[in-house]
């Protein structure tokens, strides 16, 4: 069942496009798509789509996939009558590509907003909080302080640094950019990269690290798909 929506406090008003990635592999769920794999009953897609959907803010969403996948999506959002606002298109090979497709079918815009579909318990207050970073800094990424102490170590799995926790934290998504900084980024970008946040900071720019939740999770095993239901059952409504 997906969150019931009470009305948000007033969102911070600057107009947000948002590029949802859902091309990944999911070579770790069985073979089940995990944006479609079913979370309390509902697909996993079908949480951060209403989220977004929701958001006073959001004026586009661009639908990143694979092409096996755009008919299940096409069904998905006549269901719940997003084809209004969500457009799809089919991604590249590397989540880099994907980003860049996203990039290219946006109607213009100033702010955009990067999430991995396979996120499905962010809630409209990381998305004001990202609003309100991104436009002091330009580039604004989502994220929580490392629990565990963090080791680095050699290809033999030896261990040759361990990093001051209190520098360390885990990212996720969303990441908040403004269009032209992350269409620059991506356009000068060579070689394979992770996230946004780091093509940006190899173009030399600037990213603010904010708090997220520790309940942002990324669905990637089946595993994650138990402990997302339990942590839905704990979230208030949307709002």
């Amino acid at each position: 069942m997906l969150r019931e929506i009470r009305p948000s406090s007033p969102a911070i008003e600057i107009p947000l496009s948002v590029i949802l990635l859902g091309a990944g592999t999911s070579r770790r769920m069985n073979g089940i798509e995990k944006i479609f794999a079913k979370l309390d009953g509902q697909p996993v897609l079908a949480y951060s789509l209403e989220v977004f959907t929701s958001f006073p803010s959001v004026n586009q969403i661009i639908l990143v996939l694979s092409e096996d996948l755009e008919n299940q999506a096409r069904r998905l959002l006549k269901s719940r009558g997003w084809n209004g606002i969500v457009t799809i298109c089919v991604g590249g090979q590397r989540r880099q590509d994907s980003v860049m497709c996203g990039l290219d079918a946006l109607t213009p815009c100033d702010w955009v907003v990067v999430h991995d579909g396979a996120r499905p318990l962010i809630n409209h207050q990381i998305l004001q909080q990202g609003i309100g970073v991104v436009r002091e800094t330009g580039s604004a990424v989502c994220g929580v302080p490392a629990k565990d102490t963090i080791k680095l170590v050699d290809s033999e799995g030896m261990i040759i640094e361990s990093p001051p926790r209190e520098h360390l934290w885990q990212v996720q998504t969303p990441q908040f950019f403004r269009y032209d900084l992350l269409y620059k980024a991506h356009r000068n970008a060579t070689g394979t990269f992770t996230d946004d946040a780091m093509m940006v900071e190899a173009l030399g720019g600037r990213v603010k690290m904010f708090h997220g939740s520790y309940n942002n999770i990324k669905i990637t095993t089946p595993e994650d798909l138990i402990m997302a239901e339990a942590l839905l059952h704990q979230m208030p409504p949307l709002g």
